[in-house]
């Protein structure tokens, strides 16, 4: 996957996006913070709906594509249900510079 610079002049991260369901069991647990912590990957919520009862999330996960699948394999172990979202790379904005 091509590095990307951006406006700002710094490297952006390949990005994956993923829906997540988290079970009621796991809505107070810090599991997304862990994904920084633990395995150097950053999570961005592109969108959520969180009650009582269920929590859907679309994340976005940047970091090396390795560390990624860790954390993704780190949250299916803690009982997230986790979807691929296809098409899942984003656009450049207008500025930014593939190189």
């Amino acid at each position: 996957m091509p590095l990307h610079i951006g406006r700002l002049g710094y490297a952006m991260t390949p990005s994956r996006l993923v829906h997540c369901t988290f079970p009621k069991s796991l809505i107070q647990q810090p599991l997304l913070y862990n994904l920084g912590a633990d395995f150097g990957v950053v999570p961005n919520i592109r969108g959520a709906t969180i009650n009582d009862e269920i929590g859907l999330v679309y994340l976005e996960l940047q970091g090396d594509d390795e560390d990624v699948a860790k954390a993704l394999e780190y949250l299916v172990s803690r009982g997230v249900t986790i979807e691929p979202v296809e098409n899942d790379a984003p656009s450049m904005a207008d500025g930014d510079v593939e190189i």
